[in-house]
């Protein structure tokens, strides 16, 4: 899919790897449409980059139903949008469970339902949804968020199936650890020793090339964290035994304490 020249829609885009992935977009030539609720943050980065702004709270099925309506033609939905969603299953409120489910699984499998039927009568398109390693490896403190992000890598490798003689393409991305930007740098938590990261430049990078080649599953991650993400889905006991091991279990609980607040 060529970016240069599309209508793309990006969701989340007042965060800092929206933000990023927004420059990144908008330096390949592409047309865009931010989202977001903080109108601080959307207004000027619009004004950079010569885009189109919709506030809109995707927690809200009335407001997804907005977005879509006002949006219009859109060539490539790049769905970033999450809550943090961390923390124990008792933590959580009915309501904010309900929050979660909404913005991080079905805003995105709505949007795809509304805009895909266009972008196959027109031979092309590309949907791209902001996973997670969470979305291919369970840690405790984080059922709720793992279940949304399973979900969406589900939904995500379904779709592709289903549109792969439709040219248009889907494409899904799974961050680990991002510094300086996002949900783990904004907790404030630290990593145990030898646990990398990568930044939201990588992340960006790994959108336009997910979008341009057509890459069905792309992983940010240092290369050791992507294997241990691979093992976590062959032995997940055992893979379970080795992050309480390594003090894992304390980092979801330092992540999801300073994240609490953004449910």
């Amino acid at each position: 899919m060529q970016i240069s020249g599309s209508r793309v829609l990006l969701t989340g885009a007042t965060g800092g790897l929206g933000q990023a992935i927004a420059r990144a977009l908008h330096a390949r030539g592409g047309e865009l449409i931010l989202t977001g609720r903080r109108t601080d943050v959307l207004e000027p980065l619009a004004a950079e980059l010569d885009a189109r702004t919709l506030a809109v709270d995707l927690s809200d099925p009335s407001e997804v139903d907005r977005l879509v309506a006002e949006a219009g033609e859109v060539d490539i939905l790049v769905a970033n949008a999450a809550l943090p969603a961390s923390g124990r299953l008792d933590s959580f409120s009915v309501e904010e469970i309900d929050r979660a489910l909404a913005v991080n699984l079905r805003a995105p499998i709505i949007l795809a339902h509304a805009m895909a039927p266009a972008m196959v009568d027109r031979g092309r398109g590309h949907l791209l949804f902001m996973a997670s390693l969470a979305g291919k490896a369970a840690t405790p403190g984080s059922s709720i968020y793992n279940a949304t992000k399973f979900g969406l890598r589900g939904f995500a490798a379904s779709l592709r199936a289903e549109l792969r003689k439709e040219s248009v393409g889907v494409s899904t991305i799974f961050p680990g650890f991002i510094r300086d930007a996002g949900m783990f740098a904004d907790s404030g938590a630290t990593l145990p020793l030898g646990v990398g990261t990568r930044s939201p430049v990588d992340v960006a990078r790994a959108v336009v090339s997910a979008i341009e080649r057509n890459r069905g599953e792309v992983d940010v991650a240092p290369a050791h964290v992507r294997v241990a993400t691979v093992f976590s889905g062959l032995a997940p006991e055992m893979s379970a035994a080795l992050t309480r091991r390594i003090g894992g279990e304390k980092v979801v609980s330092d992540i999801a304490a300073g994240q609490s607040d953004k449910r």
